[in-house]
């Protein structure tokens, strides 16, 4: 006998059945950079804006499985492992059970995990998360490293029982500011939603986007050290993003994936804003636009046509890149055309920010590579180093 819902389950499904297009949305963009990056995202917006279903796209177009966890209505146990006694406790002591979702994820080896719902967590829930963000433990079970994490939570103020967040757990997020846009809204319920595009990297441009991510942020932060940490004193300022060395350490990974993934400055402006905030986000990101970095590949293929750039910071970025580009890919030729590269640098008259390179480039020396005579002008802070014997 056929149900009498049966027609009504068949209009459903029709209602439900959608497609999607792709078109440029640089938020959405932004998160597939982030976890691209493998850096905890948290998306921040009203309820019911589309925070779930975007996140849920972006697994399917990775083709990974995806666990949601409603972390409003957990207990700090279920984060920290729930005890087990086992045979011998006093000899093996007690394992702290993860939960299953934890389980589901360690056996498939990758995947993204969903905090759902993170600022109506009490503060003794997000104490417990703080591990599974940071180290991936979930009790005494270690999530792999290619599990990805994002969350979503709602401003304090439409949450239910909302609070901030504590500034450790803010700080180990890229916050995102997620938002609805009518006109799309009125195209999806058509029929037709924006696609989630996720930026692929290129293996072959590895090597020079770190270099060149190492230099930036090198650069950036001798300029401004006051920045490399600042943490707010309003409670609201502290519950987002702020500067540290460990946000610094995630724009490191994001100017590094943007640059070789090739993915828009739009989304890294959201990235790098979203882990930093918005006062050393935007100083960064001008910076980036002034710099102008050489291309150190192009520089360790004609190291005697090196020109050195004029300001302080941007030289000592430049020389960074160079030295990270040998350090990827070590041998004795990019090795001997990085030291001709430095010795230009201290003829032009900033011994003392090429000898800061020099120390990191005298370290990957083979015992059987005669030092170059290029090495004569460092000979001094080599020695004091230890670099040089």
């Amino acid at each position: 006998m056929t149900s009498p819902l049966a027609a009504a389950d068949t209009l459903l499904a029709a209602v439900r059945a959608w497609r999607t297009e792709p078109v440029p949305d640089p938020k959405v963009e932004a998160l597939a950079l982030a976890v691209g990056a493998n850096l905890p995202v948290l998306l921040w917006g009203e309820p019911g804006i589309g925070k779930s279903a975007t996140l849920r796209q972006l697994a399917d177009g990775l083709g990974e499985p995806l666990e949601t966890v409603i972390a409003s209505v957990h207990e700090p146990s279920d984060f920290a492992g729930l005890p087990i006694v086992g045979e011998d406790p006093a000899a093996n002591g007690i394992p702290m059970a993860p939960p299953d979702w934890a389980v589901r994820l360690a056996k498939r080896g990758t995947g993204l995990v969903f905090f759902d719902e993170l600022s109506s967590a009490p503060p003794a829930v997000q104490a417990a998360l703080l591990r599974v963000v940071l180290e991936r433990h979930v009790g005494s079970l270690q999530l792999p490293d290619t599990v990805r994490i994002v969350a979503a939570a709602n401003p304090p103020a439409s949450a239910a029982d909302g609070w901030h967040l504590s500034p450790p757990l803010a700080n180990r997020f890229v916050h995102l500011q997620w938002t609805h846009d009518p006109a799309v809204v009125a195209r999806g319920l058509a029929g037709t939603w924006p696609g989630v595009q996720v930026p692929v990297v290129d293996p072959g441009r590895v090597a020079n986007a770190t270099a060149r991510a190492r230099g930036i942020i090198a650069g950036f932060l001798t300029a401004r050290p006051g920045l490399a940490h600042h943490l707010p004193t309003d409670a609201e300022g502290r519950g987002g993003a702020w500067p540290s060395p460990r946000t610094w350490e995630m724009v490191l990974r994001l100017v590094a994936v943007q640059y070789a993934a090739g993915a828009s400055q739009e989304a890294l402006a959201l990235t790098v804003v979203g882990a930093v905030g918005d006062g050393a986000g935007l100083e960064f990101l001008t910076y980036i636009d002034q710099l102008d970095l050489p291309d150190p590949e192009r520089v360790l293929a004609r190291p005697d046509d090196f020109q050195l750039p004029k300001r302080g910071d941007r030289q000592l970025a430049c020389l960074t890149a160079i030295v990270s580009a040998v350090q990827s890919r070590t041998t004795r030729q990019r090795w001997e055309a990085a030291w001709v590269v430095l010795a230009q640098a201290a003829k032009a008259g900033v011994p003392d920010v090429a000898a800061r390179a020099a120390m990191d480039l005298a370290a990957m020396r083979q015992p059987d590579w005669t030092v170059p005579p290029t090495v004569d002008a460092f000979v001094d802070v080599l020695r004091l180093s230890g670099r040089l014997r």
